[in-house]
């Protein structure tokens, strides 16, 4: 069971102070899937990634990760939040960025290795950063600093990604290339859960759909589960403004 979904959630309800956002949620996500998660504003799907983690207060459910509760999976999972989230003037390179994914396998108080900055270089080289990896991140573009991090999760060598937003306020360019490594991620049997809010884009990118407003509205995969049946339940009659041949 945990090699077929190496993410499992039981009943999860989850938020901050006494009404949770997030409501009686299970899911179940198949390995290998770059799954979206996708719902309005507000529905709860940045507080469902966060809840997962343990940082938002959860009220009740359990959430499994190869088996075993978040804490003692961690090697397995690499994160990439909202670039809206990062502190952009923190006077950091690009390495320096990257590295930080390595912490996790270092520990606290080891010194990066030569096979840690060649891996490091090696995934900024992925997200077409290497000329820029001694620049200071607060020169770069948003779409750059979007694959800033991108490159700092594939540091972290994990089996199970969660990424925010990973497209948001990026170019063409740039979300090909976002959407090239995590297509290379799952080719090498890898799950990723990923936040998204670009309906127009999701049957090209995901395998697998959770749509959410709350609660969990139809979990599967993209081509059974992307139906304007099941967006309009989710968006609760607020899909005016697409038609319909931009959905289907």
């Amino acid at each position: 069971m945990t090699e077929e979904y190496p993410l499992v959630i039981e009943r999860l309800s989850a938020g901050y102070g006494k009404a949770p956002i997030i409501f009686d949620i299970s899911l179940e996500i198949p390995k290998g899937t770059i799954a979206g998660i996708v719902g309005p504003n507000g529905a709860g799907k940045s507080t469902l990634i966060k809840a997962i983690m343990g940082l938002v207060p959860s009220c009740q459910g359990k959430v499994s990760i190869f088996g075993k509760p978040f804490k003692k999976a961690l090697k397995h999972i690499g994160y990439m939040p909202q670039r809206e989230n990062i502190d952009w003037d923190f006077p950091v390179t690009v390495h320096d960025v990257v590295m930080m994914g390595r912490y996790q396998k270092l520990g606290l108080f080891k010194r990066p290795t030569k096979e840690d900055h060649d891996i490091v270089n090696a995934c900024i080289g992925k997200v077409e950063l290497l000329p820029y990896k001694d620049r200071q991140i607060s020169n770069l573009s948003g779409g750059q600093q979007q694959r800033v991090f991108l490159a700092r999760a594939l540091a972290q060598e994990s089996d199970l990604y969660f990424m925010d937003e990973p497209f948001a306020g990026v170019d063409a360019k740039t979300e090909k290339a976002i959407m090239t490594v995590l297509q290379e991620l799952r080719d090498k049997g890898k799950t990723l859960l990923v936040i998204h809010h670009d309906l127009a884009t999701v049957r090209d990118h995901f395998d697998y759909l959770v749509l959410i407003n709350h609660q969990i509205i139809a979990a599967g995969p993209t081509e059974k589960i992307f139906t304007i049946e099941n967006l309009e339940k989710t968006y609760q009659g607020n899909l005016h403004i697409f038609r319909e041949r931009e959905l289907i």
